[in-house]
């Protein structure tokens, strides 16, 4: 049962590390644009899921007003960072997301203080007990939300015209213009998705481990560039396996050797892969379709 209880755990903290992966996926596979503010839209989630809470506002509101709240920001970035300097030199909206982030923080400890802030428990009472093994109400949850995002965005790429015109844009910009597509509004719809993706991820983690903090996105960003990186930049399934496969060693790791070594396991692994296979478990090669 212990077992089944890490491997629990494992998968909801892999699915955090995932979906804070394909928000990262998405802006690099289709844009080139490693957007840097990801990780502060995460905290931004999570912070006004506390505020919400906090205000005594319940959890209804607080799943709508959070994501409300990222995507404005996130479209605000799209505005300030990418339009002005996509075609200048490829550093620059580097550094202006990775100023972004940092402005992001800073309004957090303005407004929150840089203390770490409990959560109350979102849904009690739910817990499921099977031979030993505790599944509460929100894990479910969480589990469940996350493989409904990755089917819905598997779906939306495949199946939709503005899905089809994302792909086409992912293998050539050019080709896309020429093809008469709207190239703004794909943009600002993948500000969105990221966005929301970001938000998503950021309101799990608060109500699942029940605290929250102004730098809490900065790791969590850390491992779901390296989980992108893991599967396969580009690569939506590879963001999928990366998230889950960082999120199951982690969980082994604290077990067997203690949260001290967690680091060092986690960029070990992305290390090795990167000698051995530098494309990831399932990137792509150059010539083959994106996403």
């Amino acid at each position: 049962m212990m077992l089944m209880q890490q491997i629990v755990n494992g998968a909801l903290l892999g699915a955090v590390y995932m979906l804070v992966a394909l928000s990262f996926t998405i802006m690099i596979g289709v844009l080139n644009f490693l957007n840097f503010s990801l990780p502060g839209l995460f905290a931004l989630g999570g912070m006004l899921t506390w505020i919400c809470l906090h205000a005594g506002w319940g959890p209804v509101w607080a799943m709508v007003l959070a994501p409300a709240a990222v995507v404005a920001v996130a479209l605000v970035t799209e505005w300030l960072v990418y339009w002005p300097s996509r075609l200048r030199d490829p550093t620059l909206p580097l550094v202006s997301s990775l100023a972004f982030l940092v402005l992001i923080e800073n309004l957090l400890v303005a407004i929150c203080g840089s203390d770490q802030q409990a959560l109350p428990p979102v849904v009690t009472g739910l817990n499921i007990h099977v031979s030993g093994l505790v599944i509460s109400g929100i894990q479910v949850g969480s589990l469940l939300l996350s493989i409904g995002v990755v089917i819905w965005l598997s779906w939306f790429l495949r199946a939709t015209g503005m899905g089809r015109q994302i792909r086409c844009m992912a293998e050539n910009t050019e080709t896309a213009l020429l093809l008469g597509f709207n190239i703004v509004r794909l943009v600002r719809m993948l500000f969105i998705i990221s966005a929301l993706l970001s938000a998503v991820a950021g309101i799990l983690f608060a109500c699942n481990y029940q605290q929250v903090s102004p730098f809490m996105g900065e790791e969590v960003g850390f491992k779901g560039l390296a989980a992108m990186i893991i599967g396969g930049v580009g690569s939506i399934w590879g963001a999928v396996l990366g998230g889950m496969l960082l999120g199951m060693v982690e969980v082994a790791t604290i077990s067997c050797a203690g949260a001290e070594c967690v680091n060092i396991v986690v960029y070990g692994i992305l290390l090795l892969l990167l000698v051995m296979r530098p494309a990831g478990l399932l990137g792509c090669a150059p010539q083959q379709e994106k996403l």
